[in-house]
């Protein structure tokens, strides 16, 4: 249903070679990564399983290639299930092709532009394939596992070293702290990973029966477009689609994803200070970055979930920052200590109530015991 090669060299196009010079100190990334992991171990209690995955300099292209490898991966299987049903669908016969045709020409074109958008501002990145295809009765062409990876997008690096104006080795310390905290969470919580590709693959199955069901061509209900238009003025346009049950799984998708991502902010915050003399210059530049963009970015961004994104930095490191201010790291510790321990998106704004129920209420100011 998708033209990968296709989808490849549109993104490559609309995303092109950017103009900014790797940084100078790029040479480096690997010593950084081995210093990062050993302060991220340290600080959040998290003990790797496996060694990390050595750290990757690339460009855009490189990293549309990976992007769409994992894509591929996981959307190939549910893709391809759901067109050999519109195959089968009861429809004229001659109609089925032209359909089969238009709807790989959309989607193509769809991924295409998702991966060019993303692959202009994508800094750094923990990269592995949550799952290989969420149908058991369908297993995966290939027994193993595809390694992480940790990818590192020189030619944004420098671009945005350029317009933040910040101290080169700073900055690419800081985004290197961010992402081997990503590689330590994943490889440091043993049920991390199964328990988003299972979210994952319930989503991907809830998708599969939606395609295939004739409700589908339904009107929707005046609560369904009341819905829908709540989703779309607060920039979850993956919500306008979704139904109550599926809605509950995003919302555990979202809640658990704001927890890896503002853990990751908290922690390259935490362990910084003694590297990076400009830490709150660095916060604020990246804070502002995420923010300006120009008005057809913003409408991308909206489209392809880059709100969510962004309130899932700002809530999680928001939430994670209350915690280790009442409860100590003790709290940060207990976030990943089992699936149940993962706070809700309502507690994500009212970190009191997962304390609570944590039973960490603990109102230490800055205390940092076990």
């Amino acid at each position: 249903m998708i033209d990968w090669i296709v989808a490849e060299r549109l993104a490559a196009l609309l995303a092109g070679p950017g103009d900014a010079a790797a940084p100078a100190s790029a040479p480096r990334l690997a010593e950084m990564a081995a210093d990062a992991e050993k302060r991220v171990t340290h600080y959040t209690g998290l003990t790797p399983s496996r060694p990390l995955p050595a750290p990757e300099a690339i460009d855009r292209r490189e990293w549309i290639a990976a992007n769409a490898s994992s894509m591929g991966r996981m959307l190939g299987p549910v893709l391809e299930r759901a067109e050999s049903r519109l195959r089968r669908a009861p429809t004229g016969g001659a109609a089925r092709p032209a359909m089969s045709l238009a709807m790989s020409l959309v989607v193509t074109t769809e991924v295409g532009v998702v991966l060019g958008f993303l692959a202009q501002r994508v800094l750094g990145q923990y990269e592995l394939v949550l799952l290989e295809d969420p149908d058991p009765a369908h297993p995966p062409p290939t027994t193993e596992p595809r390694p992480p990876r940790l990818l590192f997008v020189l030619p944004n690096l420098g671009a945005a070293v350029e317009s933040l104006e910040a101290p080169e080795d700073e900055f690419l310390t800081w985004v290197t702290l961010h992402e081997v905290t990503h590689a330590v969470q994943f490889a440091g919580v043993p049920w991390l990973h199964g328990y988003l590709a299972g979210l994952v693959a319930a989503l991907m199955r809830s998708a599969e029966v939606r395609i295939d069901a004739p409700s589908g061509l339904r009107l929707p209900s005046r609560a369904q477009l009341a819905r829908s238009l709540r989703a779309a003025r607060s920039g979850d346009v993956v919500g306008i689609f979704a139904s109550p049950g599926e809605r509950a799984t995003l919302d555990r998708v979202q809640a658990a994803m704001a927890v890896v991502e503002g853990h990751a902010e908290h922690v390259m915050d935490a362990v910084a200070p003694d590297l990076l003399p400009s830490l709150a210059q660095l916060r604020s530049a990246m804070d502002r970055r995420r923010r300006s963009r120009s008005g057809l970015a913003q409408v991308l961004g909206r489209l392809l979930g880059m709100e969510m994104k962004l309130r899932q930095y700002e809530q999680g490191k928001a939430f994670c920052d209350a915690i280790v201010e009442r409860a100590g790291a003790r709290a940060l510790r207990h976030l990943f200590s089992a699936p149940e321990a993962l706070p809700t998106l309502e507690e994500i704004s009212d970190p009191g109530r997962w304390l609570a129920r944590s039973g960490l209420d603990v109102q230490v100011l800055g205390a940092t015991g076990p």
